[in-house]
């Protein structure tokens, strides 16, 4: 299997390709993402051009999103300020930056 590693804007290593890692936005965290930057289901839509009903089922945890889906959702959130960090021993978390 071939797999790609670069380093993305906040100098975490990622390794991509097919399996390469489990889903980063959780329905949880995408709430909590929408919740810091006090988005609406229909705001978060329309900002990373997927339908409203996938992000409604997503994060009522009806099913899940097809990889490409959660980067649009990333790069939405992230355009918004919403930074994900990796906690040791506790997985992916969220934050803004201090104004």
């Amino acid at each position: 299997m071939t797999y790609m590693i670069y380093i993305n804007q906040y100098e975490q290593v990622v390794i991509m390709g097919q399996g390469a890692r489990e889903t980063i936005l959780t329905p949880a965290l995408c709430r909590a993402a929408r919740g810091l930057l006090d988005w609406t289901q229909t705001e978060l839509a329309e900002r990373a051009a997927v339908s409203r009903s996938t992000i409604r089922d997503y994060e009522g945890r009806h099913h899940d999103i097809h990889r490409a889906t959660e980067a649009q959702l990333r790069l939405a959130f992230e355009k918004g300020g919403v930074r994900f960090i990796e906690i040791e021993g506790a997985g992916t978390g969220l934050c803004l930056p201090a104004a």
